[in-house]
């Protein structure tokens, strides 16, 4: 899926960042007799994107769990985008997404917000959701972590985060309606707990299934790699979470 100039890909495997996104791209890990489809969602701050670390090495992963997996390359809010053209680009990206089987969304960093955003739109059909250390509600202008933090540029980025505030009770169109998996870093000062803290009382008050898991000393941007902590077996826990709601 692909229109328009090219993209600017820096760095080399297994650290490539995409640093302008001019056309959506999206990257296909198929493998033999899959079990379900994934579209996988990696961070950047919606400034750049993340593509090995949170992108293709988690493709990779799930590729291990029987999934295809679908790492999206969605253009950034401003500069000329609209501030929803991330969840634009996801949803187009859907649509090359097979549905024939369980289709989950994952995503890390704020990757893991837009994965949320997308597990909030019914039309998506997505059964599951893991998301890691994202900043998916208190970068919202009514919920900031901590009090009183600028906004984030551009204003359209900004401006996302104010639409689509996920798991806060008080904005419902935010609350996925799918099983949800956390992963958070306790001591993360780029994407602080009370994300995380706030979706766990969200689902303890509306009855969500929500597994939540907060690592103690784990670095913000831990993904697969980080194996300094007991966040090393997130992934462990994710698959087994996985095999329980989409094929127990």
């Amino acid at each position: 899926m692909s229109d328009g100039a090219d993209n600017a890909l820096s760095g080399e495997w297994p650290d490539r960042v995409f640093t302008a996104v001019n056309r959506a791209e999206l990257h296909a890990y198929e493998i033999a007799a899959p079990k379900g489809a994934a579209i996988v969602c990696g961070g950047g701050g919606y400034v750049q994107l993340v593509h090995d670390r949170e992108g293709v090495e988690v493709a990779q992963w799930l590729n291990g769990l029987a999934f295809d997996a679908y790492v999206l390359v969605h253009r950034l809010p401003g500069n000329g985008n609209p501030k929803d053209i991330a969840l634009s680009d996801a949803m187009a990206a859907l649509g090359h997404v097979p549905d024939t089987l369980p289709r989950i969304a994952v995503g890390l960093s704020s990757g893991g917000h837009l994965a949320g955003v997308i597990a909030c739109q019914r039309e998506a059909n997505i059964g599951a959701a893991i998301i890691a250390y994202a900043p998916v509600n208190a970068n919202h202008r009514d919920y900031k972590a901590p009090a009183g933090k600028p906004d984030f540029p551009p204003p359209e980025k900004q401006a996302f985060y104010n639409d689509w505030p996920i798991g806060i009770a008080g904005e419902p169109h935010g609350v996925p309606a799918c099983p949800v998996f956390l992963a958070y870093a306790l001591h993360d000062t780029a994407v602080p707990i009370e994300h995380a803290l706030t979706f766990i009382r969200t689902a303890r008050d509306l009855k969500l299934d929500l597994d939540a898991h907060i690592f103690g000393r784990a670095p913000h941007g831990f993904a697969l790699r980080d194996s300094s902590g007991t966040h090393r077996d997130w992934p462990a826990l994710a698959e087994a979470w996985l095999t329980e709601k989409l094929f127990g």
